[in-house]
């Protein structure tokens, strides 16, 4: 995002040195170039992340609780990096019609619902979902325009770095056991991006947050990703759910499949 000095350093997969960088300007900390992630990413999913299915658990009520009142919860929506399928098929059992992309993980949990490819259908998603994403990104100004080729709305959630500005093994979500966590952000540096790509940030202060070429109630967005608030409001929430409509889907494509 701007140039960047020396801010620490750290061993990752528990046998490289490396180096962080700190921008002066936002305060946004990035790895030295990744030369590890080949052999980081062995396997899609990291071994010791095992708060994977908690993760998508906390995340369905505050995804439907934005989406029921900012967005139009009758149209389509794309989980990017989507992993398994866990979270698609977990928001296609609560109704919302979701769809899985990942261009490193097999489709394990959402298969017959993959996303069509950005590049060859220009049809828009209502909203892009990246959950553990971001802190992923070698290169966020590139990944983020790739993901706005399928829509206008980007939902994600990555940890802010808190304000004391702490070091590897001062934080957990360095994570440099696994060694994916490569990008860390401030609120400022989500913003620069933001307005980068003309785009508006709303945020929760935390670990969720969006960017939109919409203009959206950035209280109500903070309200509504307060879990508390999600899980309160999560009766009213709910739409007929797509399961048994996705069995005869797949189903059918298994028939085809045959011929």
């Amino acid at each position: 995002m701007s140039d960047s000095d020396f801010f620490a350093s750290a061993k990752i997969l528990n046998k490289y040195d490396i180096k962080y960088f700190n921008c002066g300007i936002c305060g946004f900390i990035q790895t030295e170039e990744p030369f590890w992630l080949e052999e980081a990413y062995s396997d899609a999913i990291n071994y010791s992340d095992i708060g994977l299915l908690k993760r998508n658990i906390d995340l369905l009520n505050p995804t439907k609780a934005i989406i029921k009142f900012q967005f139009n919860k009758n149209e389509k929506f794309v989980d990017y990096g989507a992993g398994y399928g866990v979270f698609v098929r977990m928001m296609r059992d609560a109704g919302f019609d979701f769809y899985w992309s990942d261009k490193y993980c097999d489709n394990l949990f959402a298969k017959a619902f993959e996303a069509a490819d950005a590049k060859t259908d220009s049809s828009k998603y209502e909203m892009l979902t990246a959950y553990e994403v971001f802190e992923h990104l070698e290169d966020p100004v590139k990944e983020t325009e790739e993901m706005l080729k399928y829509s206008d709305s980007i939902m994600f959630t990555t940890y802010l770095l808190p304000s004391h500005n702490p070091k590897p093994g001062e934080w957990w979500y360095y994570t440099p056991d696994h060694g994916q966590h490569i990008s860390i952000y401030t609120k400022q540096s989500l913003k620069i991006l933001g307005e980068h790509l003309n785009l508006h940030l709303y945020s929760n202060g935390k670990n969720i947050h969006l960017l939109s070429k919409r203009k959206l109630n950035g209280f109500l967005f903070k309200a509504l990703t307060f879990p508390y608030t999600a899980d309160l409001i999560n009766p009213v929430l709910r739409k007929k759910s797509l399961l048994d409509d996705d069995y005869k889907t797949v189903l059918l494509n298994l028939k085809e499949d045959k011929v």
